[in-house]
């Protein structure tokens, strides 16, 4: 099994060097990391942190909206695409279960994704280490967000799998990508902004505004980060909100969400048919 799955992997990895979505990733969190490394040294002096624990709350806030995007847009022809080439019958002919063949794909484009995360944060550590060294405080912050960023790349990605598998058209896959991104990074939490101030201090904002939060992927992995970085006061927007929430919860459902989009994709997948 594990053999299959790297043999996959091994393939979908070309694929992507052929289509330069790792160069695509790699140049996209470099150029992001590296100006926000830059734009972030300002407030470090009225903050009273170093300056890399106010770069990685601002990448946080690159990430949330960067790291779903990069993995939707690797993901969302994975099953669609090859039903429109008419390669998916091939590939299911061979000895690999459906599953096996997700597990490749997932694999390979974390893959594509750590490298692109790696390179980026590492570009914004070094920068603030030159300019700081008292930053190797922020460390610890930095490689918490790197492995947070990859469950989240992780969590989109499986949502990709699971709406190729049901639009089985790049692209109607496509829109159904975009309308998730959309929805679940930008509107859902104006959505939320919305009823917290229509409810003014009610039900809704003391009791289920805070599940509301961890039931979205992208705000559970922002809570998780900020919710234990110094820096929390860089992004103030929702340090009252990560200083509120149980950092166990944010962390539970930073590690729940890939596996349920696991779970979803494989669903969908299965209901393909060649």
């Amino acid at each position: 099994m594990i053999g299959r799955i790297l043999a996959t992997a091994g393939t979908e990895f070309r694929i992507a060097l052929r289509n330069r979505w790792v160069a695509i990733a790699v140049v996209l969190m470099a150029l992001f990391s590296l100006v926000l490394s830059a734009a972030g040294s300002a407030p470090t002096g009225g903050l009273g942190v170093d300056r890399l624990s106010v770069t990685v709350a601002s990448l946080t806030s690159l990430a949330v909206y960067l790291v779903p995007l990069v993995a939707l847009l690797m993901s969302f022809d994975a099953v669609a695409g090859e039903v429109e080439r008419g390669t998916l019958p091939l590939l299911l002919t061979y000895p690999v279960a459906r599953v096996e063949i997700l597990l490749g794909k997932l694999l390979a484009h974390l893959a594509v994704l750590t490298i692109a995360v790696a390179v980026g944060y590492g570009l914004a550590a070094a920068a603030a280490l030159w300019v700081d060294p008292d930053s190797a405080s922020g460390l610890p912050s930095l490689l918490r967000l790197g492995w947070t960023s990859i469950l989240l790349g992780a969590t989109f990605l499986g949502a990709g799998y699971a709406l190729s598998s049901l639009a089985r058209r790049p692209s109607g896959a496509a829109g159904l990508a975009m309308g998730l991104w959309l929805g679940a990074v930008v509107l859902y939490d104006l959505g939320l902004l919305a009823a917290v101030v229509a409810d003014n201090g009610g039900w809704f904002t003391t009791d289920l505004f805070p599940f509301a939060l961890l039931a979205n992927p992208a705000d559970a992995f922002r809570l998780f980060n900020l919710a234990a970085s110094e820096a929390t006061a860089a992004a103030a927007g929702v340090a009252g909100a990560a200083n509120s929430i149980p950092l166990w919860q944010s962390a539970a459902s930073v590690l729940l969400w890939p596996l349920l989009a696991l779970v979803l994709a494989t669903a969908a997948f299965r209901k393909v048919t060649p």
